[in-house]
């Protein structure tokens, strides 16, 4: 079994895919626009022709995969988690993300990590990002 996150937006789907690919390193993969489905006409939401209608990027060893949908409402209960190897980077990606977004836990030390954040970005996505500390071996 995989398990695939599935993100949705309300309208930006195209330029946060291109955002997390020229500054995360992701790759965008396909971009299929509601207008380029069978009887777009019939189907498709006002003002949503050229939005996404499903795309798909790898991010680090993970595959995301989105779409722009009408009554959009970011939601706070799922978070993508970055984990990466240095305070340096965590606090880089941070500051990226956080630039125009709303922060929830401003970055910082915890106890069971060098650095941790928690933030919505101006896209509507929620990050956790984190450089953890070695994890205590069975209790």
């Amino acid at each position: 079994m995989k398990i695939t996150t599935y993100l949705n937006y309300g309208g930006n789907c195209e330029q946060a895919f291109r955002f997390y690919e020229q500054h995360l390193g992701g790759k965008v993969m396909g971009l299929m626009k509601w207008n380029t489905m069978p009887d777009a006409e019939k189907h498709t939401p006002p003002g949503y022709e050229n939005a996404v209608l499903h795309g798909r990027m790898q991010l680090g060893d993970t595959t995301l995969m989105a779409s722009d949908v009408p009554g959009y409402q970011p939601m706070r209960s799922v978070y993508l988690s970055i984990s990466v190897a240095s305070s340096e980077e965590a606090e880089r990606i941070y500051g990226l993300l956080a630039d125009g977004g709303e922060v929830f836990m401003k970055m910082g030390e915890t106890f069971f990590a060098y650095r941790f954040g928690q933030l919505r970005d101006k896209f509507g996505t929620n990050w956790m990002i984190i450089h953890e500390r070695p994890m205590p071996q069975g209790a």
